[in-house]
């Protein structure tokens, strides 16, 4: 293999390493994101610091529908607070108390882990079912909440793509290129010499 294509390999092999592993961290991540959905559980992203300690901020919790009336005090819902309470966010609290409520069901209160007070609000589910948290993975969140914002998805997305393009055109552009043929020196020709008959 002539010299210069063995250099054009070695400098497109990195590359190709790069977009490979890039690609295969994007299928991983997109796997790891889908996956749970297919076995009933529930994600989200924890944005806040109120149960730091035993979730912390940036944490995904993957939640899975429990029946109201099996509900307990302990289970960590993520719940929409009651009108008025100040906040239009979901929240992700402790419950803290069960008592029956006027009308009938129940009234619930929260509280954060971290928080020194509860929730200064009560509630009742109107759902049958209620998302109760099984598990979090810590620190996996932060990749979401970067994405939220749109200067940094624009990297973390758009980077990769341009490398991936990048690479396919490098690949095209080899692929187009003339071999170039090396120049074979020309035959040089043997010393000869002519018999000449020889009288005796």
């Amino acid at each position: 293999m002539p010299a210069h294509h063995r250099r054009n390999n070695a400098a497109r092999r990195p590359l190709g390493w790069t977009l490979n592993l890039t690609l295969l961290a994007i299928v991983l991540m997109c796997v790891a994101w889908i996956a749970p959905s297919a076995m009933g559980y529930s994600r989200y992203v924890i944005t806040g610091g109120s149960m730091t300690g035993s979730i912390d901020k940036g944490s995904v919790v993957f939640e899975k529908p429990v029946a109201v009336e099996d509900l307990e005090v302990g289970d960590v819902i993520t719940y929409q607070p009651p009108a008025g309470a100040g906040t239009q966010d979901l929240v992700t609290h402790r419950i803290i108390a069960m008592e029956p409520a006027e009308g009938g069901g129940t009234l619930f209160t929260t509280q954060g882990d971290a928080n020194p007070q509860p929730d200064p609000w009560h509630f009742k589910l109107v759902d049958e079912d209620q998302p109760v948290v099984q598990f979090s993975v810590p620190h996996a969140g932060w990749v979401f909440i970067a994405l939220a914002d749109r200067t940094t998805r624009l990297v973390l997305i758009g980077g990769p793509a341009a490398l991936i393009a990048l690479g396919a055109l490098a690949q095209l552009l080899g692929a187009l290129r003339p071999a170039r043929r090396e120049e074979e020196p020309a035959p040089v020709a043997a010393d000869t010499e002519a018999a000449v008959p020889v009288l005796v």
